[in-house]
């Protein structure tokens, strides 16, 4: 298993943070990620996939972590992602940017519009939300937390608290494991 025990979540997931999955799962699975990224695109329908897998037993939390150099609508899809999550609709919007990614990046603002029409949110309220400190506020703290946790690049993640380093497939199997260890 390629999980390394000098890399340890710093921040511990809380209320905050966008949790899918049960409370009480053998496996928290801990993503920091970046809307804009092509390897995050590419890892999202894996993490459905465990997801599917190991239902009961895993718990997946995302938190942002925009790599705005390199990807320059990244904190904007980090915003409108956090200005659903005000509507009930973190999730929705957090499926709808990386299932369409190849289709709004290249357009940013006007692309991700397409985004909040698709979903049927209320583009006033939205707009309002958007200028909340609060929306901000989540985004630094969630990439603070994963700097101090040893994030380098997108997608990071943690398995019960450790950084995970490899392919997928070993992700797959090291999650499994765990299951198996705790039934």
């Amino acid at each position: 298993m390629m999980l390394h025990e000098d890399s340890i979540l710093a921040v511990p997931v809380a209320a905050h943070d966008h949790i899918q999955g049960n409370a009480h799962a053998v496996v928290t699975l801990v993503e920091y990620g970046d809307f804009q990224c092509p390897a995050c695109g590419m890892a999202y329908p894996l993490v459905k996939q465990l997801q599917h897998r190991y239902a009961g037993n895993l718990r997946f939390v995302f938190r942002h972590f925009p790599l705005a150099q390199a990807h320059p609508y990244a904190t904007l899809a980090a915003e409108l992602a956090e200005a659903a999550a005000v509507e009930g609709r973190f999730w929705a919007m957090h499926d709808w940017l990386y299932e369409h990614q190849e289709e709004w990046a290249p357009y940013g603002g006007a692309g991700l519009e397409a985004g909040v029409r698709a979903l049927g949110l209320d583009e006033q309220a939205l707009a309002a939300t958007l200028r909340s400190p609060g929306i901000d506020a989540h985004i630094r703290r969630d990439f603070m937390g994963g700097v101090r946790s040893g994030v380098n690049g997108t997608p990071s993640f943690y398995v019960n608290g450790y950084l995970y380093q490899g392919d997928f497939d070993t992700l797959v199997h090291a999650i499994g494991r765990v299951i198996a260890r705790q039934s």
